[in-house]
């Protein structure tokens, strides 16, 4: 203990290091702690160079970093978060021609397959506004549990 008293940066170090593994482990980049710990790593690095001295300014150093960094970086971080979900081009249902248990509509839909009812709604380039019940389609997205579909041509 007396050694963090008389090394403040490296305390700071590691309420940083402590920060950031709490943050991605157990909050997933959720936020406030995130700001916290690059705060405190801010903060080791100004008391390293001696550009900030004595637990009052440190702590305010901390305080006030933490707030100006979630300033600039919440909205980027909030758009990297929500950013669009693409869909599945990778499952082995894609391309899969199965019939469609209820009407399919641009929001809402249920085919069948393997014996089970899957959401499913029209693709965007379907050219139609409905699947009609036992009409077949073919998958060609899925996002989520949701199959995107078109009509078959026959």
């Amino acid at each position: 203990m007396e050694y963090f008293l008389e090394n403040h940066d490296h305390l700071w170090y590691l309420i940083a290091g402590l920060s950031f593994v709490i943050e991605l482990s157990i909050m997933g980049l959720s936020g406030p702690l995130l700001f916290f710990a690059i705060a405190t790593v801010i903060t080791g690095i100004l008391v390293s160079l001696g550009m900030i001295d004595g637990w009052k300014v440190e702590i305010l150093a901390v305080g006030l970093i933490s707030a100006v960094s979630a300033l600039i970086l919440w909205q980027p971080l909030k758009r990297l978060q929500n950013s669009k979900i693409s869909t599945d081009n990778s499952s082995d249902m894609i391309g899969l021609q199965v019939p469609a248990s209820t009407d399919i509509t641009a929001t809402s839909g249920t085919i069948r397959y393997s014996g089970i009812n899957w959401s499913a709604i029209l693709a965007k380039n379907s050219d139609v506004d409905m699947i009609h019940e036992s009409n077949q389609c073919e998958i060609v997205a899925i996002k989520g549990n949701t199959m995107f579909v078109t009509p078959v041509t026959k």
